[in-house]
């Protein structure tokens, strides 16, 4: 049997420990272990990586503690505007929505666009109605709004004012959430899900839902997710890079990611980050930021999480 394999990332930038409460950050750590939970129960029991990275993300979207889904950020119009995309290693099959208001579970719709439409992105009002169309479940666009986005997007608009946008902390600006898998039949996939972020101009869309940019899966060599200033991730074709780096010049999975992340991204002083996996089942988390919440389960069972650069391992019974 091949190994299997999962690993998320809650997005690059996170706070410092003395910002947040105990219970904040406990709520989060627990967050991050029933994604990668759910997503191994799929995995043990023979299931897709498809069906494993979708469950992971959506873990994360319904929780309050991330920038996806409810937890999401806020337009510069204080409104919501949501991206996601998925990505199968097997087939190179892909399906992504961008600027979204309406759709409860953004990775549910652009696993749809994939498998239930010709199309690879749909955009805004028609990608709501599509998703309704599709039996998802849809809720209010305030459904998404919590007390945390309110004051960032406030901290934000003063810092614009005082004309200190610039010190902003990346996790007042940002954040994105996603998964990367490897099957029981060697099968890759990624998934990757974001509200953009704070105070962002409406209609503008980053790189989580562009293919080769902030998702990437290709059976054989890795599935990767990203999170960061997606402007720039857009501009390097980041998630693509790593495939290209890892097929073409034989890098492995680690070399590539970490150049990436500290090489590469360097020259333009921006908190970036990303999780991804290869054939093998080893697992990448790379990330310049104080902190990134992350976790994976490799081939041994051992779950791995952490917010910051100490993580905690348990061992899963079998």
């Amino acid at each position: 049997m091949n190994p299997i394999a999962i690993g998320i990332h809650g997005g690059c930038g996170t706070l410092a420990r003395d910002l947040q409460s105990t219970q904040d950050w406990a709520e989060t750590e627990a967050a991050l272990e029933a994604s990668l939970r759910a997503a191994w129960t799929i995995l043990k029991a023979g299931g897709s990586a498809l069906d494993a990275v979708e469950a992971a993300v959506v873990v994360m979207e319904d929780s309050p503690h991330f920038n996806a889904g409810h937890g999401a950020a806020l337009t510069e119009n204080a409104e919501h505007e949501l991206d996601a995309s998925i990505m199968d290693g097997a087939t190179l099959g892909a399906g992504a929505i961008c600027a979204v208001r309406r759709i409860r579970n953004p990775i549910k719709a652009a696993r749809a666009v994939m498998e239930n439409s010709d199309c690879v992105l749909i955009v805004g009002d028609p990608a709501d109605a599509f998703a309704r169309r599709q039996g998802l479940a849809m809720v209010e666009n305030g459904y998404f709004t919590t007390a945390r986005r309110q004051q960032a997007l406030a901290s934000l608009k003063a810092r614009k004012e005082r004309g200190t946008l610039a010190a902003a902390s990346e996790a007042e600006r940002h954040g994105t959430v996603g998964a990367v898998a490897l099957d029981a039949k060697g099968n890759l996939a990624a998934a990757t899900s974001t509200g953009g972020f704070n105070n962002k101009p409406a209609g503008r869309v980053g790189d989580s839902p562009i293919i080769g940019a902030g998702t990437y899966a290709r059976n054989g060599a890795c599935a990767v997710s990203c999170t960061g200033q997606g402007e720039i991730f857009i501009r390097h074709a980041v998630a693509h890079d790593l495939w290209a780096r890892m097929h073409y010049a034989a890098e492995t999975l680690h070399r590539a990611s970490d150049a990436l992340i500290h090489d590469v991204m360097k020259p333009y002083k921006i908190g970036a980050g990303l999780v991804a996996v290869d054939a093998k089942g080893r697992i990448a988390a790379p990330y310049n930021t104080l902190g990134m919440a992350r976790g994976w389960i490799g081939p041994d069972g051992v779950l791995h999480l952490g917010t910051h650069e100490e993580m905690k391992s348990l061992v899963l019974a079998s």
